[in-house]
């Protein structure tokens, strides 16, 4: 559990610290005067010299960046995504370009926009700068999302578990070890209904409860309606023929059906 935290939370400090690189970047590309002339100011002229030759190309270092901080944008802080994306793409449809629609994937593309004969200039990929900014604070309040008691990481980490332990379940079932693979997946159900009664305040009267015991608990505490019940209690039947049956051999079939049930009862029951 420990390290699995430790690897979400060194991701969002990686991503920090190369996003402010390549805020830094940005600017010089687009500001590159009065860039330098602020970064001089604070760190003197030695100082910025080397900030300035280690700065990375943002053209060639962003998709990158933006690729992963994506991810964790949808993982950790899923309802600011859209906004997140907003900034990155192009709005359609767009009559003309302006400050206000100009976005980092125009600024990529090296968009400047001229008006006239003089060529006055509109917008460019200084507009660019703003955008990147705010999905830089959206990076900021993943990482403060980690200091927050709203944020339950055990269920974060406990999600990637299961997603990993169903991958491994697929791969015996695909290998025909049909009961082993059942019984991974029963595992997963089981400590997944837990969890749903710990999140609900669920009573237990049984130590060790069973799948059946957590599925009961859950239909009587209204928390799971009559087709759901019955839906779980099928799963837990095949779990069943993998884990005790000497006599009948789970099919591969069954055991599809078991993955396929206990993957879509992990992403739609809390």
């Amino acid at each position: 559990m420990i390290s699995n935290l430790d690897r979400y939370k060194k991701d969002v400090d990686s991503l920090q610290a190369t996003g402010a690189n390549l805020l830094n970047a940005l600017q010089y590309e687009c500001l590159p005067d009065e860039f330098k002339r602020e970064v001089i100011r604070q760190m003197g002229k030695e100082n910025a010299e080397l900030l300035l030759k280690s700065l990375p190309s943002f053209n060639g270092t962003y998709q990158r960046w933006y690729s992963e901080a994506r991810a964790l944008i949808k993982l950790l802080l899923p309802d600011r995504l859209s906004d997140f994306i907003r900034h990155y793409e192009k709005p359609k449809p767009r009559k003309e370009i302006s400050y206000e629609n100009y976005t980092i994937e125009d600024c990529l593309q090296g968009l400047n926009i001229t008006r006239g004969y003089a060529k006055d200039k509109v917008v460019g990929p200084d507009a660019a700068i703003p955008h990147f900014r705010q999905q830089l604070a959206m990076i900021d309040a993943v990482q403060a999302r980690f200091e927050s008691s709203l944020f339950d990481i055990r269920q974060l980490v406990q999600a990637d578990l299961f997603d990993s332990e169903l991958s491994e379940a697929g791969e015996l079932a695909k290998k025909k070890f049909t009961r082993a693979a059942g019984a991974v997946a029963g595992v997963v159900l089981e400590r997944h209904l837990s969890q749903v009664c710990d999140n609900h305040n669920v009573n237990l009267t049984k130590k060790a409860p069973s799948i059946s015991d957590l599925n009961d608990a859950l239909k009587g505490a209204n928390v799971i309606d009559v087709p759901q019940w019955r839906f779980i209690q099928h799963l837990g039947d095949i779990r069943n023929l993998c884990d005790h049956s000497k006599v009948t051999e789970p099919t591969s079939d069954q055991v599809n059906d078991l993955l396929a049930g206990v993957t879509k009862i992990t992403k739609t029951l809390y």
